[in-house]
């Protein structure tokens, strides 16, 4: 039975793991190689660098600036994510009537498509042309269009990629938070308004909120991380245009254009850029996990 059950095992799993090995884990480690070579229009570099693209990197102002303003970015759209997602789970989780069906709604967005959303959110509600959605609300209210994408003074995009990324994630975070308060036992409620707990605040602060400390340090970590590897909304709302400041585009869409997207692949420098965004993710939410979990 024993070794019935291993071969069931390894064939269900085999395929997944040889992917996962073929596909994640060896150009991990190849890119990792890479950034200690001048890979430059080849994968297959025999000039050793050593930690000279590093260097580079970590005097490089764009990537530099970048990391700073994602930095800033996390800062902002984490809470907002966790506040939002843990107010719509709240709401959701008292509905009584079609419960399931408002969380397949809110749910619904997750599982759409970045480059769609991004193409969607672009082209369809900002697309800073006069009958576009967002300007003909704003045209109810007396005030002139707004170019939404191509505008850099003021940074409207930032109002497009916010609101895009706040549409995509909410739901998938609301389906955690939702799950942990449904494990939450019912009697701990009951015991409270017994001893004379009001139910809202006091109920929230003193049951739910610490009953839920699992489910919030998972919901952070996986936003923080998320907001540090966006790329997909950035790259197609904000396209290949020359206009936008370096620090407007995410790391990754750094890292993408310093490899690929230039005319000489500078897969060193892309390597070394790779690591140490790596590095400062695990840093940033070592620190986050520990401050949490105290």
């Amino acid at each position: 039975m024993r070794r019935s059950d291993t071969r069931a095992f390894w064939l269900f799993v085999g395929p997944f793991a040889v992917g996962l090995l073929a596909f994640v884990y060896v150009p991990i480690g190849w890119s990792a190689a890479l950034s200690f070579f001048d890979a430059r229009n080849t994968v297959t570099p025999t000039d050793f660098v050593g930690l000279a693209n590093y260097a580079d990197m970590l005097t490089d102002g764009p990537f530099l600036r970048s990391l700073g303003t994602f930095s800033a970015f996390a800062l902002f759209i984490v809470p907002t994510t966790f506040v939002l997602s843990l107010g719509l789970a709240l709401l959701v989780n008292r509905i009584t009537v079609m419960q399931a069906f408002f969380r397949s709604v809110f749910f619904l967005p997750a599982a759409c498509s970045y480059v769609v959303a991004s193409l969607v959110w672009k082209l369809s509600i900002f697309n800073g042309v006069r009958y576009g959605l967002a300007n003909t609300v704003l045209g109810w209210f007396g005030v002139d269009p707004i170019a939404w994408v191509g505008s850099t003074d003021p940074p409207w995009y930032w109002v497009v990629l916010v609101t895009l990324r706040l549409w995509l994630q909410l739901g998938f975070y609301l389906i955690l938070f939702i799950a942990g308060l449904q494990r939450i036992p019912k009697h701990l409620y009951e015991a409270a308004w017994i001893d004379g707990a009001k139910p809202g605040w006091q109920t929230l602060r003193y049951i739910t909120l610490p009953q839920l400390r699992t489910t919030s340090v998972a919901v952070l970590l996986l936003n923080l991380i998320a907001a540090y590897q966006a790329f997909d909304e950035f790259y197609n709302v904000l396209g290949t245009a020359q206009g936008y400041p370096p620090f407007a585009r995410p790391p990754l869409v750094y890292l993408y254009y310093t490899s690929l997207g230039s005319g000489e692949q500078d897969f060193g420098h892309g390597g070394a850029g790779a690591v140490l965004l790596a590095l400062v993710i695990a840093a940033v939410t070592l620190v986050q996990g520990k401050a949490i979990t105290r």
